[in-house]
């Protein structure tokens, strides 16, 4: 294992309290934290733990949840030893300590929501959409299932994720088809309400109606996009869907 070193103690209170910082930087990380009589992964959780039961939940807590989660710590064991913990140390501070675990596993907690998403359908979710990136309110994803005859495509919303309002425009035929593969979603044409869109619901938009789709608050949702043939076929895309609309979407 790689030889853990501290400066934090000479950089805050190198002037101020050098003994102090002497300790905390080569005894307590140079020495102790350098023991292998205990793994580096126990060391860390035996960390969060005393200071979850002292009543520590401040920057140092948040340090020391960074660093089990480098030490390989994984959501569910973090969430198991806090839900322990907070029988014998006091409900309060457990959910002090979830509180700042939740934005420190905040990356691992979506990829594995993204990942379940994907099992739950038989199409890929793909790659970052960045193409369109600037007509999406949040981040969305790509996978071309069919570029010849017509073009159909899975496209993924993380949660909460919409487009702009758009048109599809044709001289003749043209529109979409969409048809929910896996999440919760909404979509809704201009003037009318939004309707709710679940694995296996398939909407018809016409040419020329403006409209917008994506998912719900607090899902991720698949659809595929199924482009009508059509003459001079073009895409307008307008406004973002207002939050204060959507928010209001259950």
């Amino acid at each position: 294992m790689k030889k853990i070193t501290q400066d934090a103690g000479r950089k805050a209170l190198g002037q101020f309290a050098p003994d102090f910082a002497h300790f905390n930087d080569d005894i307590l990380f140079g020495e102790n934290w350098n023991n292998h009589d205990i793994d580096h992964k126990t060391r860390c959780i035996i960390t969060v733990v005393a200071l979850m039961a002292s009543g520590i939940t401040d920057s140092s807590l948040k340090y020391h949840l960074e660093n089990a989660k480098k030490a390989g710590v994984t959501k569910k064991e973090i969430a198991a030893v806090v839900t322990h913990v907070g029988f014998y140390a006091g409900w309060p501070k457990a959910w002090a300590v979830f509180n700042m675990a939740k934005d420190v596993w905040a990356e691992e907690s979506a990829a594995g929501e993204m990942a379940a998403h994907e099992n739950a359908m038989i199409f890929p979710i793909g790659a970052p959409n960045d193409g369109f990136k600037q007509y999406f309110s949040g981040r969305s994803y790509l996978a071309p299932v069919s570029k010849t005859q017509v073009g159909i495509f899975n496209v993924t919303f993380e949660p909460s994720c919409r487009n702009n309002w758009h048109i599809h425009h044709a001289t003749k035929g043209g529109g979409q088809i969409l048809v929910c593969v896996a999440g919760r979603g909404w979509y809704q044409e201009w003037g009318k309400e939004a309707v709710e869109m679940k694995a296996g619901d398939c909407i018809n938009i016409p040419e020329g109606v403006k409209h917008w789709h994506g998912a719900a608050r607090n899902s991720w949702f698949s659809h595929l996009a199924i482009e009508v043939p059509g003459e001079n076929s073009s895409n307008e895309w307008l406004e973002p869907v207002s939050s204060e609309e959507y928010n209001k979407l259950p």
